[in-house]
């Protein structure tokens, strides 16, 4: 359980996102909630677990911006007393074959997804060093295990996220701070529910489970990365994605 700690959660307004904050705080963290631009689907999120009882507050941050994110940390670390656990969910995508990839979509899908990271990671070291204590979870994706055609900017970022993780968690272990990535598979939410049926099946059929799996199973995956169960886990990949990167 985490009664007493400080779960900062980026790109959590929705989706898997917003799973995880809901996870977190169902096992007693307060919880802040970073969105990018959705404020109403922020608020709805800390509406649900203010109803739960802990402590939520909502910020509106591009975490590809290094100073903006250095603002953010400073103003939770102000609102909140400390920082225990810090996700980093945050990420977008802009797919497209390489020969047609525009620079500008490469760029901005690595400044979020990976560099958007990297900032949170820095502005929050400092305080993870003089607690000698604390949680970093990176969710990355099966695409930066295996890559995917059409997705070299998100496979990019991702597999980049699995390299910044084992770094941060060399660098950060003897401080007692564990840092571990998530990797989903496919995951049932807006995003896909946007694909057709005939994507879905393809998709579905490429998995041994032969079903997607919902934000709540990845959000469980974080929580135990997040509890006192894995305090000696660090550097590690977990897959939440019914087989589908074996």
């Amino acid at each position: 359980m985490l009664q007493g700690k400080t779960a900062l959660v980026t790109g959590a307004s929705r989706g898997i996102g917003r799973a995880i904050a809901l996870e977190l705080a169902h096992q007693g963290a307060d919880v802040a909630i970073v969105y990018a631009g959705n404020e109403q689907k922020a608020r709805e999120t800390q509406a649900q677990i203010q109803a739960m009882g802990r402590k939520a507050e909502i910020y509106c941050c591009n975490v590809a911006d290094f100073d903006a994110t250095k603002q953010l940390v400073d103003g939770v670390l102000e609102d909140f007393g400390g920082i225990d656990i810090l996700v980093n969910n945050a990420g977008i995508v802009k797919d497209g074959m390489v020969l047609s990839m525009k620079e500008a979509d490469f760029n901005q899908v690595i400044d979020t997804n990976l560099k958007g990271a990297f900032h949170m990671i820095k502005h929050t070291y400092s305080h993870f060093m003089r607690k000698r204590a604390g949680r970093i979870i990176n969710i990355t994706s099966v695409i930066g295990l295996s890559g995917n055609a059409g997705q070299a900017n998100y496979a990019s970022s991702k597999a980049g996220l699995i390299g910044l993780t084992k770094s941060v968690a060399k660098e950060l272990g003897a401080r007692g701070v564990t840092c571990n990535a998530v990797a989903p598979g496919y995951i049932a939410t807006e995003m896909t529910d946007a694909l057709s049926d005939k994507i879905k099946d393809a998709m579905k059929a490429a998995i041994p489970m032969r079903k997607p799996g919902d934000p709540e199973d990845v959000a469980k995956a974080v929580a135990f990365l997040a509890s006192d169960s894995a305090r000696y886990i660090t550097g590690e990949v977990l897959r939440v994605d019914g087989g589908l990167a074996m």
